[in-house]
């Protein structure tokens, strides 16, 4: 005997392999934050980049050192002032050769000479004579042996056991060390009273020498009359 059995028709069911994702998905982030993860992320590139240029900017712009050996130049202007000054010059054996004083000094580096306002100058020889100087301004070599006075320029010149030689005008030159005093501008000569007056001198103090420069005007005094 046959039986046969009607099954009734079943739904389909989906087979599934494995869990379904089911993540929502990402928000999109709002804009200053993702210019905060860009900025993290380039940052450390950035910083190296900047530094490379400053590194080449600052290269480019530093001044190249000078050769090894060479000093700057001197200075032109006065690297010191002094005012109602006395500078002194002493021999090796401690005496005292020149003295320069005024109310004011300037230094000049670059060719190491001294200017001084209302100068008076006091120069003695080894065998003791006294030289006398003194001008409106005056210009001297670092060691005082070299002088130029100028405006009412004024030497007196001393010998022992003869009469002073008074030298004026508005330039003289004196070299103290060498006894000699130069012009090239009208001077004003007086020797033992006799007035003498010429376009220039050259005098020489060691040489007893005055040479004067024409034209020449001197002024002689009378003799006293002789007692009968």
């Amino acid at each position: 005997m046959t039986v046969e059995l009607h099954l009734p028709d079943l739904p389909e069911v989906p087979i599934s392999l494995g869990p379904a994702s089911t993540a929502p998905p990402r928000a999109r982030l709002p804009w200053h934050l993702r210019l905060r993860d860009l900025l993290s992320a380039y940052l450390p590139l950035l910083l190296m980049t900047l530094l490379a240029l400053f590194t080449w900017w600052l290269v480019k712009n530093t001044p190249a050192a000078a050769p090894a050996g060479d000093e700057p130049p001197p200075r032109s202007d006065p690297d010191y002032t002094m005012a109602q000054f006395a500078l002194e010059r002493f021999d090796a054996a401690g005496r005292l050769k020149v003295r320069i004083e005024g109310a004011q000094m300037r230094h000049y580096p670059d060719t190491d000479r001294i200017e001084v306002d209302g100068v008076q100058i006091r120069a003695i020889a080894p065998d003791g004579r006294v030289t006398l100087a003194s001008a409106r301004r005056a210009l001297s070599n670092g060691d005082g042996s070299e002088v130029q006075l100028l405006g009412g320029a004024h030497v007196t010149s001393t010998d022992a056991g003869g009469a002073p030689v008074e030298m004026s005008g508005e330039f003289l030159h004196a070299f103290l060390v060498s006894e000699r005093v130069r012009s090239h501008l009208p001077v004003q000569v007086n020797v033992g009273g006799n007035d003498v007056r010429a376009a220039g001198l050259d005098y020489d103090h060691g040489a007893r020498k005055l040479e004067l420069k024409g034209p020449v005007r001197a002024v002689f005094p009378a003799a006293p009359a002789a007692r009968k």
